[in-house]
């Protein structure tokens, strides 16, 4: 299938995984006030999966996916699933050496790594697209770092990670020509949380006490973070060019901190402001140059 960067509802429905994922951020941080990140990763996965079944019930029943599609996403959903789970995990052991803004930014290279990513597997790759990314990461730079760029401790597991998310938009790039869309999201999402849980159980103390204490950032973590925009993100993927999408899902940063902003009382420098235009900017011109090539 070939994919562009013009498909106007499957654009709407990555800016809303990025929105959506960036005030995810506010629900985890109040959510591990009572329960560790594993445990949180692991609920909330789980309740996006179970979140997919009804419908998914309903589609078999209504015969709207072929059947080896859906045999299909029980082997994807696996290699999704984790792939997912070891970003993640990455990504959280990064954090407890490291700032959080910097993690941020680390993390945000997935949107030069999923290009250099597509030219190994044989991807055209426009200037533009190129552009757009650095532009994007630039952007980030501003958004996330307010004081000198030094590595610690940490920092290579947080970039470690960031080749794993990579390598899942480039996975489900891939994934999704050939595998049923909700099966898919479905089988990742248990994967994910069923690993997560594990670790939990290993590394933290679960009870039922701080779980039911952590329920709403739970709810929102699992059935909107998870259920709706992992998912928005995979059908969105059957459309758009894999790197154009890594440009928009970064956008998840700046809602992050607009969302602390509103709800937390962080604050929003210039600098930051500065940052989130910057990142804006690189997607107006692959969108509006582009367009006009």
């Amino acid at each position: 299938m070939q994919k562009g960067i013009y498909n106007r509802g499957a654009i709407i429905m990555l800016w809303l995984t990025a929105t959506i994922w960036g005030f995810a951020f506010v629900a985890q941080r109040a959510g591990m006030e009572f329960i560790g990140p594993f445990t949180f990763n692991g609920i909330r996965f789980l309740l996006g999966s179970a979140s997919l079944l009804p419908l998914i019930f309903w589609m078999k029943h209504k015969q709207l996916n072929p059947s080896e599609k859906q045999r299909n996403s029980i082997k994807g959903g696996l290699v999704a699933g984790v792939v997912l789970f070891i970003g993640a995990s990455l990504q959280q052991a990064g954090m407890v050496y490291t700032e959080a803004g910097k993690a941020g930014f680390i993390t945000g290279f997935y949107v030069i790594l999923v290009p250099l990513i597509g030219v190994f597997i044989g991807q055209h790759i426009t200037k533009l697209l190129w552009a757009g990314a650095f532009i994007a990461l630039a952007g980030l730079y501003f958004l996330t770092i307010n004081g000198p760029f030094v590595l610690q401790k940490g920092d290579m597991l947080i970039l470690l990670s960031a080749f794993f998310w990579a390598a899942h938009v480039q996975l489900i790039n891939k994934l999704v020509d050939t595998h049923a869309a909700l099966p898919l999201s479905a089988f990742q999402f248990a994967v994910c949380g069923i690993l997560s849980l594990g670790a939990g159980f290993v590394f933290e103390t679960i009870t039922l006490e701080t779980i039911l204490q952590a329920g709403w950032p739970l709810l929102y973590g699992g059935i909107m973070s998870v259920g709706i925009a992992y998912t928005m993100q995979v059908v969105a993927q059957q459309h758009v060019h894999p790197a154009y999408a890594s440009i928009i899902l970064s956008f998840e940063t700046v809602f992050a901190v607009i969302g602390g902003w509103l709800l937390l009382n962080e604050i929003l420098s210039f600098r930051n402001l500065a940052g989130c235009l910057l990142m804006l900017s690189g997607i107006v011109i692959v969108q509006i140059w582009g367009s006009k090539r």
